[in-house]
């Protein structure tokens, strides 16, 4: 777990949610009061390796000059859009492509997954997602950064007991978890077990908060935090309580999926929406803290 000094708790959020363009982005977050990003979309391209060097080092600078930090890279790396039957190449490119890039904003921390199934068996699946990613642990390794295993589609994200066997299978000090909350009870599972299975390994996390389908099974009924069932102030309050001093990062879903295609409001309800989401969740975050006595 990410046991740092207290000034280090940063939050920031996926300010891409707000804008599609990156001063639009700092901007929504400073509306906040946070001087901290995380990076994914900046144009509808992913920085991580869409851009071109030129192009990243203009998103550098302009991040430099709004003194703005970068807690992690939200990467396409294992992603939904990668089964484990295509091309591995891309992961190990991007991964390659990425390091100079974190670098270069500070940033020690990327967020990957474990790619979706495909047509494998179960076992199949299991076994070709941990031979890859001991592969990006060993140039993660190389390049000094950390690969960070979300709870979201792949292997590893399937449940629990599947997060925890993962992770101690990869078994490398160049990989941690990202613990997304919400992504529990959108995938239909318990988010305190959830929780619980990863958290000596959390380094980085997730909010978002959801309802859970009344039919079972997946949900896409994303709200605004601590007004679903994912237990955010529960598992937020057990998580400082325990010493977690590291990053935490905003994703709301609720005005605007990226990954879903195109947004799902307008600009100006996408900004409103995120900066709202934002605020409540530094006043919740203030609470914790207050009642912790940190």
């Amino acid at each position: 777990m990410n046991r740092l000094p207290i000034a280090a708790l940063t939050l920031s959020g996926l300010a891409d949610e707000a804008s599609d363009d990156l001063l639009g982005q700092i901007s929504a977050n400073q509306a906040i009061g946070w001087n901290a990003t995380e990076l994914r979309l900046v144009g509808g391209k992913q920085t991580s390796w869409q851009i071109t060097d030129s192009e990243f080092e203009d998103v550098a600078l302009k991040l430099d000059e709004a003194a703005m930090r970068v807690t992690a890279f939200a990467s396409s790396i294992g992603n939904w859009s990668r089964p484990i039957t295509g091309d591995f190449s891309l992961d190990e490119s991007e991964l390659k492509a990425v390091i100079p890039r974190m670098k270069r904003v500070g940033t020690p921390f990327i967020r990957t997954m474990s790619w979706v199934r495909g047509d494998v068996s179960l076992d199949a699946w299991r076994d070709e997602s941990i031979r890859r990613y001991k592969i990006l642990a060993t140039l993660a390794a190389e390049g000094g950064i950390t690969l960070l295993h979300e709870n979201c589609e792949g292997w590893g994200g399937l449940s629990p007991a599947h997060a925890k066997e993962f992770h101690e299978r990869v078994n490398h000090p160049s990989v941690g978890v990202l613990f997304d909350i919400g992504n529990t009870v959108a995938y239909g599972l318990d988010a305190w077990d959830y929780y619980n299975a990863v958290k000596p390994f959390i380094n980085h996390v997730h909010v978002k908060d959801c309802k859970k389908n009344p039919a079972g099974g997946k949900s896409s009924l994303f709200t605004m935090p601590g007004e679903g069932d994912a237990e955010v102030r529960r598992i937020l309050t057990n998580l400082l309580k325990s010493g977690y001093r590291g990053s935490i990062t905003i994703e709301p879903h609720v005005a605007s999926i990226i990954h879903a295609g195109a947004p799902q409001a307008t600009p100006e309800v996408r900004r409103e929406s995120y900066i709202r989401y934002g605020k409540m969740f530094s006043v919740m975050m203030n609470e914790i803290r207050k009642d912790l006595g940190i």
